[in-house]
């Protein structure tokens, strides 16, 4: 409590919002509590970091699967976060064209 740890946009695979707290999850399995909204830090990432339900943002760098059928995203931490429904379009069609993908 009352540390301040910088992290590098890179080292974020997601965050998951709480209320007016926010959870950062990091390359390296940590993870962090911040008393900062989700929508504020959102305010200062760049493009690879993408909303896709009101209570995470995922850095796109970091998807490693998209799970239609259960509107999941697998991250390369092994951590799974929801596709909201409104927004499942939006994603798949910023996911097809992030990186090339195959179909299972």
């Amino acid at each position: 409590m009352g540390r301040t740890i910088f992290l590098s946009p890179d080292m974020i695979t997601f965050m998951e919002g709480e209320g007016n707290y926010t959870y950062i999850y990091t390359t390296s399995g940590k993870k962090y509590l911040v008393s900062k909204t989700l929508k504020s830090l959102a305010m200062n990432l760049d493009s690879d970091f993408v909303r896709v339900h009101k209570s995470y943002l995922v850095n796109t760098k970091y998807v490693v699967e998209r799970i239609e059928e259960e509107r999941t995203l697998k991250m390369s931490c092994g951590k799974e976060v929801s596709i909201s429904r409104r927004k499942m379009k939006e994603i798949t069609g910023i996911l097809d064209h992030a990186d090339i993908s195959a179909t299972a």
